[in-house]
């Protein structure tokens, strides 16, 4: 058997307005306190209430041994989360700087090979890959999948790959990826988020049983 990859969570954006059900699914998405890392998505429109925001997540997230990340590396600082996840070479080099070892770097909208080498060489804790675009747009799976193959194969540093449903979670981990990401395949999963993490776990679960590295 091979060692079952970790689940990390990607919130919706958040606001002021729905914040409160926000962190409600998370509550239930984190019930059996399996999940690594949970990316706190904060709307551009939030700033004033972003550290507000990023508490509440913290609060449930830590309960649940799950890191809690934000995407803006000062306010990871300010708001004692675990971390930043960021986009570009130049806020990645200043988030390792600013947070580096303390806490949590991940690179992120990685959408070359030479991208992604370049973030491991910056000294990120990890590279993510097939992650949505803010227009929306997620690259098709079989392509991050492939992404995640190649770095697994090569390089050390962990690999997060994003899985757009829940179909995609066992071809992802067995193409290497340390940490499946999750998004929307949980939040708008009709049944709710506890019901759609316990099929993520039993995909996860059969992918090392029966999918080996």
């Amino acid at each position: 058997m091979t060692q079952t990859a970790q689940l990390y969570l990607v919130t919706p954006t958040l606001d002021a307005q729905n914040v409160i059900a926000a962190a409600a699914a998370l509550a239930q998405a984190l019930s059996q306190r399996d999940v690594a890392c949970v990316l706190a998505r904060i709307a551009s429109g939030a700033v004033s209430d972003a550290r507000d925001i990023a508490a509440r997540m913290i609060s449930v997230a830590s309960p649940a041994n799950a890191a809690l990340l934000v995407e803006d590396p000062r306010l990871a600082a300010r708001a004692g989360a675990d971390g930043a996840h960021v986009v570009g070479s130049e806020a990645r080099r200043e988030a390792v700087r600013a947070l580096r070892p303390q806490r949590i770097v991940g690179a992120g909208m990685l959408r070359s090979r030479d991208d992604a080498m370049e973030a491991g060489e910056d000294g990120v804790d990890y590279v993510m890959f097939g992650e949505p675009r803010a227009d929306g747009f997620v690259p098709p799976a079989d392509d991050t999948i492939e992404r995640v193959a190649w770095w697994a194969e090569i390089f050390e540093p962990p690999c997060v790959g994003y899985a757009a449903s829940l179909e995609d979670i066992a071809d992802m981990a067995a193409a290497g990826a340390d940490f499946v990401a999750l998004g929307d395949a949980v939040w708008r999963d009709p049944r709710g988020p506890a019901a759609a993490m316990a099929d993520a776990r039993r995909m996860l679960a059969w992918s090392a049983a029966y999918a080996p590295r």
